[in-house]
């Protein structure tokens, strides 16, 4: 089966690209002495783990389910942060991760001693250093920032309570969103001016994700020296934790085209949703990609493109063609495999598009089809 035989809508795997992604990884990983682990609240087909479980260390999690699934699917390295844990939880949580991350004392106080015997800890520490200028929604060292532990907090448990980091094993950031190596050496100055003088206590250091490693023009050589940096300077063992590095430009979101409503412009009535099936458009918002288009006006037939749920803000932009859509035709969104199969929903009954794997052939296979049981189970 090819990809324009599959059943629509459908996100679709392109294993060629992400091949091609997961051997930039290892290549960093090697180089820089350093571990990479894929964080799975960007990309969670499981499916594909043991595939990228030959390229990189391992998983790390948010909450237990995902790193219920790292062990379950990859059972390599297995790390969570979390800004609190449950009661009810820390004990399989200790029990399944190598590395369980504190956002506060006030946690490290609450688990650090059951935590501490069963496995490694660590805090994670704000830097208070902005480099993201577009998207605020996803930058945690925003003024009144929950995640993580400034350096003036920090200092003050330390003084309060000199044993407080007994047992503490590594300090954590994750600062970047979509960016490039000289924004992460800028906040690593940030970091050491903050919180140099317990590094050499720690055995490691966790860089978070937000790094667009496998993104063409990514400065691989000055990532590559800031870990070593890092790790010769402070003798730590460095872990970097990409989500979209590992996926990027690796899927494809197929849909087929219903119906074409005319109301000022053209709309093509699409059986994918943005707000459903790619939230992303409409979150932070940006503009997906989609193959043979181009920009409103550009090319000589322009359409907004949208969906079959009540929401009328339920518009996933305006693109233009060489050639006129008609229903039936079908088109490509691209980048579709990070922040869609994990952040989708069946808001309005919308079914949910099959997961499908492309290989290096070209030939598809189905993974897996949603129906109306994989809706109603999510409600009561």
């Amino acid at each position: 089966m090819r990809i324009n035989e599959i059943p629509t809508p459908a996100y679709v795997l392109d294993e060629k690209k992400m091949i091609r992604n997961l051997e930039i990884l290892k290549d960093v990983q090697d180089r820089a002495d350093c571990k990479i682990l894929l964080a799975q609240k960007a990309f969670s087909m499981f499916c594909e783990y043991p595939l990228i479980g030959t390229y990189l260390k391992g998983t790390t999690a948010s909450g237990l389910y995902e790193a219920r699934l790292g062990k379950e699917e990859m059972g390599k390295e297995n790390h969570i942060f979390s800004p609190a844990y449950r009661k009810s939880e820390i004990e399989e949580i200790a029990e399944i991760c190598d590395h369980v991350i504190f956002n506060s004392f006030s946690q490290l106080e609450k688990y650090g001693e059951y935590c501490r015997k069963r496995t490694g800890i660590g805090l994670r520490i704000n830097p208070e250093c902005s480099t993201q200028g577009e998207h605020a929604l996803y930058d945690p060292c925003t003024p009144g920032s929950r995640l993580g532990i400034t350096a003036q907090n920090f200092d003050r448990e330390v003084q309060k309570n000199p044993r407080a980091l007994d047992g503490v094993e590594g300090l954590h950031f994750h600062t970047l969103c979509e960016q490039n190596a000289d924004d992460l050496e800028t906040t690593l100055q940030a970091v050491e001016e903050k919180f140099g003088k317990y590094l050499k206590r720690m055995k490691w250091l966790n860089m978070g994700g937000g790094h667009h490693i496998t993104r063409e023009d990514y400065d691989v050589e000055r990532l590559v020296r800031c870990i070593r940096y890092m790790k010769e300077t402070y003798g730590l063992e460095i872990y970097l934790e990409p989500g979209e590095a590992v996926a990027l430009n690796a899927g494809y979101l197929v849909t087929e085209v219903m119906d074409v409503v005319e109301n000022g412009i053209k709309t093509l009535i699409l059986d994918v949703s943005a707000a459903c099936h790619m939230p992303d458009v409409l979150e932070m918002p940006y503009r997906p990609p989609l193959r043979d288009s181009g920009k409103p006006g550009e090319k000589e037939y322009t359409y907004r493109l949208s969906s079959c749920t009540c929401l009328a803000g339920d518009i996933i932009g305006d693109y233009s063609f060489d050639r006129e859509i008609k229903v039936g035709d079908r088109l490509y969104f691209q980048d579709m495999a990070i922040y869609s199969m994990v952040k989708n929903n069946t808001f309005n009954g919308i079914g949910l598009p099959a997961i499908v794997v492309m290989n290096e052939q070209g030939n598809c296979r189905i993974i897996r089809q949603f129906g109306y049981e994989d809706f109603k189970e999510r409600l009561s």
